[in-house]
């Protein structure tokens, strides 16, 4: 069993619900009512992305392809005055 370690973007929608994206991983998402719930929801998504990546070849290259290119670099808070 191999260990994956990913980036997910999370965020608050304008239902308070929370979402996470992995933006590594194509379809990669989920959501929940709670930061407390979205953490296994994620996990499980990923498995699942995972799995699907081991049956499906096009989305296996695309998520390769993807998995080398990514270089996520960090998320800054920015202000701006207007």
């Amino acid at each position: 069993m191999q260990n994956y370690n990913f980036k997910v973007l999370i965020q608050k929608d304008e239902d308070g619900y929370f979402v996470a994206n992995v933006p590594s991983l194509p379809g990669c998402h989920t959501q929940a009512k709670n930061y407390e719930e979205l953490i296994p929801r994620i996990k499980e998504a990923i498995e699942l992305c995972l799995e699907v990546s081991r049956k499906d070849r096009e989305y296996k290259d695309n998520l390769t392809y993807l998995l080398h290119q990514s270089n996520f670099f960090g998320i800054e808070d920015v202000s701006v005055k207007v």
